[in-house]
């Protein structure tokens, strides 16, 4: 750029409008900046809390298996323990008629 061209700039450009449109650049920059940091930030936090689910997920398909084989086992427990309450009965009712 010329001399002459710079000399016209300036004299259409005050210096204050100037010097307001360059803090306005660099508050703009530092804005982005910051809307990047926190971007960055979020995501961040989105994959603790994705895998914190996943952890959740798998921690709660394991208590439902366990859940499943509880009953499962105290269904077990209940049938042997009426089984072995029949045999009593019937030993009982034995000494009974002897």
């Amino acid at each position: 750029m010329s001399l002459k061209a710079i000399e016209e700039v300036s004299a259409e450009v005050p210096a204050d409008d100037f010097q307001a449109l360059e803090d306005k650049v660099y508050r703009t920059i530092e804005m982005y900046k910051a809307a990047r940091e926190a971007r960055v930030a979020a995501e961040r936090d989105v994959q603790r809390v994705r895998q914190q689910l996943k952890e959740r997920e798998d921690e709660i398909e394991t208590l439902r298996r366990e859940a499943v084989q509880f009953r499962k086992d105290r269904e077990e427990v209940k049938r042997r323990v009426e089984k072995m309450m029949r045999q009593i009965d019937t030993v009982g009712e034995e000494q009974v008629a002897s």
